[in-house]
């Protein structure tokens, strides 16, 4: 049994009691922490495999400890999924921008989101089949120690940008449409919206700029031009 270790930053405590529960039940080492602050602690102590974060947390707020997870060189590999009330688009967008991985909305299937983890983890934890280092022009990838190379620079991704990277980089001269790429990363199925998909492609050609030529084809998706 893996126990798989998962940190909940919650201030909820009928939400905390809840999830660690039926986290337990899925054979799943749960933490919890009722601050932001003491979230933080948490992880640097714990060293979780997977993060469930509020936004609307007291003193900071989600997105500041968002914000400070991803900016930490110890931290910024770990999955975040948003687990908050909060629904608007500006909110689901400031998270993935953010570096957030996922975003669901209270109330939520347990199921779905037990199977959202899942995939996280697998992505995480479990060995990739394909080329474990990937190269186009300058740009190098490697997997298993999920790094970015830009010209011999490191650059920092999320988990769901990485694996959009290594989505483009399998196979440069495609076209993906966004439907193609939320189901190669994300499952078939996944509540994702177009705009979401623009949100982490914005983010990457901002990171990784003229070296990693993305062209949008108007009206269907994404094509990564061919290497010369």
């Amino acid at each position: 049994m893996a126990h798989e270790r998962i940190l909940i930053i919650e201030d909820d405590n009928d939400i905390q009691a809840l999830l660690k529960e039926r986290l337990n039940g899925e054979q799943f080492a749960v933490f919890q922490a009722f601050t932001g602050e003491d979230g933080l602690t948490m992880c640097k102590l714990k060293k979780p495999d997977l993060i469930l974060l509020d936004i609307m947390l007291p003193n900071k707020n989600g997105f500041d400890i968002l914000r400070t997870l991803k900016s930490s060189s110890e931290l910024k590999t770990i999955p975040v999924i948003m687990l908050t009330a909060r629904s608007d688009e500006t909110d689901i967008v400031t998270a993935l921008e953010l570096g957030a991985d996922d975003y669901v909305t209270k109330p939520f299937s347990f199921k779905v989101l037990t199977a959202r983890i899942r995939r996280f983890l697998r992505h995480t934890l479990e060995p990739e089949k394909q080329p474990v280092v990937l190269h186009y022009g300058k740009i190098e990838v490697d997997r298993s120690k999920f790094s970015v190379t830009a010209d011999t620079v490191p650059v920092t991704f999320s988990a769901t940008e990485f694996a959009m990277l290594c989505l483009f980089l399998e196979q440069p001269g495609r076209v993906f449409t966004r439907t193609q790429i939320i189901t190669a990363i994300k499952g078939e199925d996944y509540p994702v919206t177009d705009r979401t998909i623009d949100v982490h492609v914005t983010a990457i050609r901002k990171k990784l700029g003229d070296l990693f030529p993305l062209e949008t084809i108007r009206g269907i998706g994404y094509r990564l031009k061919e290497s010369k």
